[in-house]
């Protein structure tokens, strides 16, 4: 029997259309329409088959030929040529187990098959909007400080059932609903089959439990090595779970391969980032999260965990997080905190979070946060003073004090004059000396621009 291809499914009962014969419940993967006695060659497996009966065959082959196919619902068109469904077929569908709907007269082919397609991308849309809450949502739990049982928690709670990490180095981890003890020993022999050298997934139904595994990691050359693996068990299979579990197990493999220095944590927060804010939105949730830039001697592990944060990038210039939480001065640490932000804004927070480093380690603070603060936040306190100091140096008090009146009076001779309480022609024959001094042209509005930035971080009164 050929297998439908990976769409949304569509219940009978969805359509509202007279079910003559065969099982309530089927699920309908597209729609096809064919008079041919024998439509088999053009059937993928899952559809709702449509006719009218203008096919001339014997109902228990037709039918028969139709179940082999895959065919999940046959729906018959009452008119034009049959008055009513015929009996013979009606007996067939039931002796095959084969769904029988009837199209009542006046309905056309189109329309059953436009129902279907809405009903179908209606069942995507809430697939995808569940997947990637329960995506946001795992993504999330692995940035907390204990993050596998946390993934595990989430993973259960998403598919309503257990989740259990078997690993060789200790007992098994689980999570989620309670399951009979037979169920629970299948779930676990299961995650150990694809642990022990074998497939890198399975699948098994117990009790009515749907049972999946995915080994974590890769096996040794030589076979047998037992690696970490997830179990999965759902007391009933929902669209999106295979999806769910597989984000699931991606994550748990980060978590739980074994090299040293975190460097499954370090990529993480790399490509958080520094990758795309699409990337970043889908792993990690809406937010709000804080970046944190740090340097110091302590152990930067600690210090994500003293943050309630996984997520930590250590290099040699210093050390990056990515935090739930409002980060406190922790000892041993020079710490600058971004603004809260969204996923998407992840990137703008890094370059919040360099600068207010910056400026933590210029006024000698243990820590430092972004402030909108327009270009004083762009410039640390001590590099400003340091560019006032070399911008105005051929300056001396009372040049620089008549050119940040003037400056500050937009260029007007009489304000300047009364503002200082000097004649207008010593403002005028001052200022031209300070456009002599400095080199610059002082008609044009960007040296104005910078000349005011150093003014107003100048170390002269």
């Amino acid at each position: 029997m050929p297998e439908h291809p990976p769409t949304p499914a569509v219940g009978l009962a969805a359509l509202g259309l007279r079910r003559l014969a065969g099982p309530a419940e089927a699920e309908i993967h597209g729609v096809h329409a064919s008079e041919m006695a024998d439509p088999t060659p053009y059937l993928l497996g899952g559809e709702l088959l449509l006719t009218a009966g203008a096919w001339q065959a014997d109902p228990a082959e037709y039918v028969a030929r139709l179940v082999r196919a895959g065919v999940a619902v046959l729906g018959f068109g009452v008119t034009p040529v049959h008055e009513r469904v015929p009996q013979a077929l009606v007996e067939a569908c039931a002796a095959e187990g084969l769904p029988l709907v009837e199209v009542e007269p006046g309905t056309p082919f189109t329309a059953v098959a436009r129902t279907v397609w809405r009903l179908m991308a209606e069942s995507r849309t809430r697939e995808l909007r569940r997947v990637t809450e329960a995506q946001q949502s795992l993504a999330a739990a692995a940035a907390r400080p204990d993050p596998v049982p946390a993934v595990l928690g989430r993973l259960a709670a998403a598919v309503g059932g257990r989740a259990e990490l078997t690993s060789p180095d200790g007992p098994a981890r689980t999570a989620g609903r309670p399951a009979s003890p037979e169920v629970a020993a299948a779930l676990t022999a299961l995650a150990r089959r694809v642990g022990t050298g074998g497939p890198a997934t399975a699948s098994d139904e117990h009790s009515g439990w749907t049972l999946t595994a995915y080994a974590l990691g890769r096996a040794g050359r030589g076979g047998g090595e037992h690696r970490p693996a997830l179990g999965v068990a759902a007391p009933q299979r929902a669209p999106g779970d295979h999806t769910i579990a597989g984000i699931a197990a991606v994550l748990l493999t980060l978590l739980t391969a074994p090299r040293p220095g975190g460097a499954e944590a370090a990529a993480l927060t790399r490509l958080l980032l520094d990758g795309s804010p699409t990337e970043a939105a889908a792993l990690l949730g809406p937010g709000p999260w804080t970046v944190v830039h740090a340097q110091g001697s302590g152990d930067p592990a600690g210090l994500a965990a003293a943050l309630g944060t996984s997520l930590v990038d250590a290099a040699a210039d210093g050390v990056r997080l990515i935090t739930a939480r409002d980060p406190e001065p922790q000892p041993g640490w020079t710490l600058g905190a971004s603004a809260p932000a969204g996923a998407e804004q992840l990137a703008a927070a890094d370059g919040q979070a360099a600068r207010a480093l910056r400026r933590a380690r210029g006024a000698r603070a243990p820590l430092a946060r972004h402030s909108e603060a327009g270009l004083d936040a762009l410039v640390s306190e001590e590099e400003a003073r340091a560019h006032a100091r070399a911008v105005l140096a051929p300056l001396g008090p009372v040049l620089a004090d008549t050119l940040r009146g003037w400056l500050a009076q937009h260029g007007s001779w009489d304000r300047t004059a009364a503002a200082l309480g000097i004649h207008r022609n010593t403002v005028r024959q001052r200022i031209a000396r300070c456009a002599a001094l400095l080199g610059r042209d002082l008609d044009d509005p960007d040296v104005r621009m910078e000349l005011w930035f150093a003014l107003r971080h100048s170390e002269q009164p």
